[in-house]
């Protein structure tokens, strides 16, 4: 049992000094070749943030571990909304711009509940995960081209000024591209070792480390980021953060994982984790929406939801055992 704790706990610490690699090996090299900083920032980045998340459902389902996988994925979006925006937004309370109500907010609800609909059956298909790739892949197509619409687009001019920052050369940039990859593989492995050992040791089901220990181990670069952002008065950023990462985890991680090996769905997630993921999902659309004027994430809201966290972390601890 030590040492699968010992995995973990080194698999996850590699798991997110690689990723970090990954994304800024990729970014730069993106840049060399001359790709516009929004696509950069959209798909580069975009996919290196959530590639813990990926790389560890995929490995996991691959090796006939659906609860890790399904468990990863959607206690990752758990974390993201209960943990992350809670506790930025007890830092620094999150204003919620109109066009985050208008648009994304309700795009990540119409996802969840198209998720949902899609496991009724009892479990994720081959047919199941094209689904969830193709809405991926359109969802993605469609924010490029709204984003190549804007000339001074937000996301754009943040990733180009990080760029201007964070120089190197092009083959420096190409080895980190490369060895955060293979490094984001080795942790994994590790990472995934580890937890199903875990879970053997303490008699409990893979699903459950997947929504606690690895779930939260593989969101620890969005609680950086988000933190950052929201200090730094960024709340468009901070919150775009964690909603990409949502309908990332959602659409790609699961149907990535799906692709590889269709798998059953355990009861428990039908019953208890998607309707959470869900209700969060929709709390964040109430929190957000600003009855009384503009919307914000205010610090006794932030409270609530990790409140609502240490709530539910508790009660899957307090049932397994």
């Amino acid at each position: 049992m030590l040492l699968a704790l010992l995995a973990i706990a080194a698999g996850l610490a590699l798991l997110v000094w690689s990723a970090d690699r990954f994304v800024e090996g990729s970014a730069v090299t993106a840049r060399h070749f001359g790709m516009p900083p929004l696509l950069i920032g959209m798909v580069v980045v975009g996919f290196g943030t959530s590639a813990p998340e990926m790389v560890v459902s995929a490995l996991a389902a691959s090796q006939g571990n659906p609860g890790l996988a399904l468990g990863n994925a959607y206690g990752s979006n758990i974390t993201n909304i209960a943990l992350i925006l809670g506790i930025t937004a007890v830092i620094s309370p999150i204003a919620v711009h109109s066009q985050v109500m208008r648009k994304e907010l309700p795009i990540l609800a119409a996802i969840t509940l198209f998720a949902i609909w899609q496991l009724l059956d009892g479990s994720l298909s081959r047919l199941d995960a094209v689904g969830l790739l193709l809405t991926f892949a359109a969802l993605l197509g469609w924010s490029i081209w709204a984003g190549m619409k804007k000339p001074q687009d937000a996301l754009a001019l943040d990733v180009s000024a990080e760029l201007d920052v964070r120089t190197m050369p092009i083959r420096k940039a190409v080895f980190w591209l490369v060895a955060g990859l293979v490094l984001l593989i080795i942790s994994s492995r590790i990472l995934v070792w580890g937890a199903v050992d875990l879970a053997m040791a303490f008699g409990v089901s893979d699903l459950i480390i997947g929504l606690t220990i690895v779930a939260i181990g593989t969101s620890l670069p969005e609680l950086a980021s988000s933190v950052i952002a929201a200090r730094k008065g960024e709340h468009d950023l901070a919150l775009g953060n964690i909603l990409g990462s949502n309908m990332f985890n959602t659409l790609a991680v699961v149907g990535i994982a799906g692709m590889i090996a269709p798998m059953e769905v355990a009861g428990d997630v039908l019953v208890r984790d998607l309707p959470v993921m869900a209700g969060l999902t929709f709390a964040l659309f109430a929190l957000g929406y600003g009855f009384r004027g503009p919307g914000r994430i205010n610090r006794v809201e932030g409270a609530l939801l990790i409140t609502a966290f240490v709530a539910y972390t508790l009660y899957l601890l307090i049932s397994t055992f």
